[in-house]
């Protein structure tokens, strides 16, 4: 992993330069080596491990959505929460997710579930566990990403101003904690999970998120794929 940490965005790599180092950091990273040398295949690939980072660069980050575990089967996990390569059947969180876009702004449903367009227009598409064994989700809750991925948002939360968390679910909820609400706009929701029984539709975030964007003199977001 240590490749991958050295070509990360060099505004992530200035912010997160003394978290890499840190004792819980290098534990994680010789577990994933470990894990590796003894077989075991972790996703994404070594190299789109930081491409939420690199996707979206420090200083260009404006919506951050959060994810919990990458895609545990292979070829789908990109680096990127909710996000598939082209190629790949878009999963059924992502198909719900583009039918509240469509209610919410009236945009056609994509073909495909690659969002890096979103990525490229600010928006932060972090997991808040970036590896995952093959076939095993949460595998990788405890080896210690969400200590790294709580401390990138509580960064974001005191570094910037005028950002817009979505928070989808109980465990991307839990993340509030973290966020200064009188500096940014916390958006929740349930999860668009269809195990949520469609409680996720209906939250209007997309368009809440560009409301927001326009009072604080920002871009928004064009949110069609």
């Amino acid at each position: 992993m240590e490749s991958a940490i050295n070509e990360i965005e060099e505004g992530w790599k200035a912010i997160l330069s003394s978290e890499f180092e840190k004792d819980f950091f290098i534990s994680m990273q010789e577990t994933l080596r470990i894990g590796t040398s003894e077989g075991k295949v972790h996703y994404p690939p070594q190299p789109l491990i930081f491409n939420a980072f690199n996707k979206t660069p420090w200083d260009e980050v404006k919506v951050i959505i959060l994810g919990q575990d990458p895609y545990h089967n292979p070829e789908e996990a990109m680096g990127l929460c909710f996000s598939v390569p082209k190629d790949v059947k878009v999963p059924p969180s992502l198909k719900n997710i583009y039918k509240e876009m469509k209610t919410d702004l009236g945009l056609e449903i994509p073909l495909h579930g690659d969002l890096t367009k979103w990525t490229q227009q600010g928006v932060f598409l972090l997991n808040a566990m970036l590896t995952v064994e093959h076939k095993s989700p949460g595998s990788h809750r405890k080896i210690g990403w969400q200590q790294f991925t709580d401390r990138v948002i509580s960064l974001l939360s005191e570094k910037k101003q005028g950002l817009v968390f979505m928070l989808w679910g109980n465990f991307a909820k839990n993340k509030k904690q973290l966020i200064d609400i009188e500096r940014h706009l916390v958006l929740e929701a349930a999860h668009p999970s269809p195990l949520a029984r469609g409680a996720y539709f209906g939250s209007k975030h997309f368009s809440q998120a560009n409301d927001y964007l326009i009072e604080q003199n920002k871009t928004p977001v064009d949110w069609k794929i």
